[in-house]
């Protein structure tokens, strides 16, 4: 098969169509797949984009070689996968490309329980037995089958968040084209279900894999304009932006403002220990300093954890969290085999909207207590020289603190801090500052960026 460690990545496999993956590759990688798992059965699911459907029956094709049943679920969200993962109880494949442009495509692999596969937790084997070639399987062939899941999948995901009493919101969901114009019908609307008291006005729900509207990536500020237009034109209470596979959700507010991440994670962790006193609640370490107040405050134990899901997804596991929110707005439910699911965390969000007469920037203000600067990239050839350079002109302070849990963070008495990382696939290094006011954080962000790109 040749090398393929140009799209084999930490957590999963991305490539271009049909120069890097094609269904020869993704073939290969089903039958190494379904023999590193050492699975009787799994699940293949696949995204909106026109190479997906051929991908993924190649890729069932490789496992049914190799003696494995596949339950071919069709068109699915990546939290419909690790729904389907999660109740059938089988490792799980989803051929998606996340918010990529469309000549991308990939795969996002989990073992049975929708558990992470990981570089080194089995990817690396897999990569390997696909590059070498798997040896042939000594037995019967595995059937393929087709199951359609969105009806459970809603149904589950109604029955961990009741919104049938709440009051009636407008709400604007933008799908970017992408799989919530799939999911948002099923779950939120009347389409397999009985109607709650949404009235939603819809964006883009058509499926187009080549993303005729704007890309489907809503962490970038340009994809979420028509959004904010529409919830001001509508007079809506609230806006919803799906990525490409609808695994992260974005929430406006209605005012067509951004709520950022971190006051989600608080919010959903609120509403969580209110069922669960005490309980653990994982947030990664560029989450607002607001969120482990907020969780203390409840009664909460907060973990910081690395960025990476399967670094949240291991620490939830090892501390029985029921919840894990991240700053690029993925969200971890214990309860949904601590698995991301976008949908969930916006049904959270609709509940305490529509369980209230405040507005979502009174209820969300409460929960925004700091000035963050969001997520800078600066280009850097010498990213472990430039990291040292930042490091030396803070360190020996009496008022600051280091430490090396994911990259460099440096915390200041004052509550400012700020985390520089290198990106595992680019050289680039991500700069997040955050402080009690706009100027502090300024000011912070502008020092060390001088040092990044000096």
């Amino acid at each position: 098969m040749g090398d393929l460690g140009q799209i084999f990545k930490a957590y999963d496999v991305r490539g271009v169509i049909p120069d890097t993956l094609d269904a020869g590759i993704a073939r290969a990688i089903g039958a190494a797949f379904a023999r590193v798992v050492e699975a009787d059965g799994i699940v293949v699911a696949h995204d909106m984009r026109p190479s997906s459907p051929e991908l993924a029956r190649a890729f069932a094709e490789g496992a049914a070689s190799q003696g494995a049943d596949v339950v071919m679920a069709g068109l699915a969200s990546t939290d419909l996968l690790y729904f389907a993962s999660g109740r059938l109880d089988l490792p799980g494949a989803m051929f998606t490309a996340s918010h990529n442009p469309a000549q991308y495509n990939g795969i996002k692999m989990c073992r049975a329980g929708a558990a992470p596969i990981s570089s080194d937790t089995g990817l690396d084997e897999i990569r390997r037995l696909a590059e070498e070639g798997v040896p042939a399987h000594d037995g019967p062939a595995g059937t393929i089958t087709e199951r359609d899941l969105l009806a459970d999948y809603a149904a589950h995901l109604r029955s961990l968040v009741d919104l049938s009493g709440i009051r009636p919101l407008k709400v604007v969901v933008d799908a970017g084209n992408g799989m919530g114009g799939y999911t948002v019908p099923a779950v939120l609307g009347d389409q397999v279900l009985d109607p709650l008291p949404l009235d939603i006005v819809p964006m883009y729900f058509e499926l187009d894999g080549t993303f005729p509207n704007h890309p489907a990536n809503p962490m970038d500020p340009d994809n979420i304009v028509d959004l904010q237009a529409r919830v001001r034109e509508t007079g809506a209470d609230i806006g919803l932006a799906f990525d490409g596979d609808a695994d992260r959700c974005f929430v406006v507010d209605e005012r067509g403002e951004p709520v950022s991440p971190s006051a989600i994670t608080a919010l959903v962790s609120v509403q969580e220990l209110a069922k669960e006193p005490g309980a653990t609640i994982i947030h990664n370490l560029i989450t607002s300093s607001a969120v482990p107040e907020i969780v203390r405050e409840h009664g909460g134990n907060p973990v910081r954890t690395r960025v990476g899901h399967s670094f949240i997804k291991a620490t939830m596991a090892e501390t029985g969290a029921i919840f894990g929110g991240e700053h690029s707005a993925h969200y971890y439910f214990r309860d949904f085999w601590r698995a991301d699911t976008g949908m969930l965390a916006a049904m959270h969000v609709l509940g305490v909207l529509g369980g209230q007469d405040r507005s979502l920037s009174e209820i969300t203000a409460e929960y925004a207590r700091y000035a963050a600067s969001g997520e800078i990239n600066s280009e850097v050839a010498d990213q472990a020289g430039r990291s040292a350079a930042v490091e030396a002109a803070y360190a020996g302070r009496d008022d600051v603190t280091i430490d090396h849990l994911d990259g460099l963070t440096v915390s200041f008495a004052d509550g400012s801090w700020f985390n520089l990382r290198a990106s595992n696939t680019e050289p680039l290094l991500r700069l997040n500052v955050e402080a009690p006011d706009p100027a502090t954080m300024a000011k912070l962000r502008d020092d060390v960026l001088a040092i990044v790109r000096a």
